[in-house]
């Protein structure tokens, strides 16, 4: 990832554009201190320098030359609304520095620096959405009820990775090929139920630490006895409310 040093004010604009790019971008988030800025340029290297000028005075033109003197390679960005553009003017004669006026919205910042990094923005938001991808917490759900797991699924899958399995022994291949961080396993399924299944998810090395929470349609006291006695991580009654499951996952990974 291209590095981006971002030089103003700490506020909510700051704040706001440091999370923005920092989704495409290594950034530095560096204050209008004059040592602090010529420190952090020797220290990260960046390929961009991104200031954004909102109650910045001519004082920081002391900024401006010494970019211009010695990092003239190195491509600036300003931000910022016609007045405070105005003491800097004579510098954005030189090619090195380029001037967007605010407001502006972040994806059009982020595509004037593509420009002068000669950097494809939709590459870069496939990127982004791989390294999103990677994050995610991976769920499994294990469930004889086809539509109930695409109900779920379609429900998590924007905030997570979810897997689904219609039985036992297709859980057991899912596994097989990645560990979840959290399995929510159907309590009566046919042939291979989940008593069963949790067996043999605990006898693996690689699984016998990932939370099961239990899904069941019976509510009767003797059999949420006999669920508990298992000492799942949790149990749910079907049909899961949507909101508990997402409680249910940040609670437990």
């Amino acid at each position: 990832m291209k590095k981006i040093l971002l030089i103003g004010k700490f506020n909510s604009l700051t704040e706001d554009t440091n999370s923005f790019l920092g989704q495409y971008f290594t950034l530095q988030l560096c204050s209008e201190s004059t040592d602090a800025i010529k420190g952090m340029l020797k220290m990260c290297s960046p390929d961009l320098v991104l200031i954004s000028l909102v109650g910045l005075t001519e004082d920081f033109s002391q900024i401006f030359q010494e970019l211009e003197a010695r990092y003239k390679r190195l491509p600036v960005i300003t931000f910022g609304t016609e007045g405070e553009m105005a003491p800097f003017r004579n510098f954005y004669k030189n090619s090195q520095f380029q001037a967007f006026r605010r407001p502006i919205s972040n994806p059009d910042l982020l595509y004037g620096i593509c420009r002068r990094l000669n950097l494809d923005p939709d590459e870069l938001e496939q990127q982004k959405r791989e390294r999103a991808g990677k994050n995610k917490k991976h769920i499994l759900l294990v469930d004889d009820d086809p539509t109930l797991l695409r109900s779920l699924k379609t429900f998590l899958q924007e905030k997570y990775k979810v897997s689904i399995a219609v039985s036992g022994a297709q859980a057991m291949l899912i596994l097989g090929k990645g560990i979840p961080d959290l399995i929510f396993l159907d309590y009566e399924m046919p042939v291979c139920d989940g008593k069963q299944t949790l067996r043999m998810i605990r006898e693996m090395e690689e699984t016998k630490n990932v939370p099961v929470v239990f899904l069941t349609g019976v509510a009767d006291r003797q059999h949420v006895e006999s669920i508990l006695e298992l000492k799942p991580a949790g149990y749910l009654l079907k049909p899961p409310v949507a909101s508990t499951i997402v409680q249910m996952i940040e609670s437990l990974t």
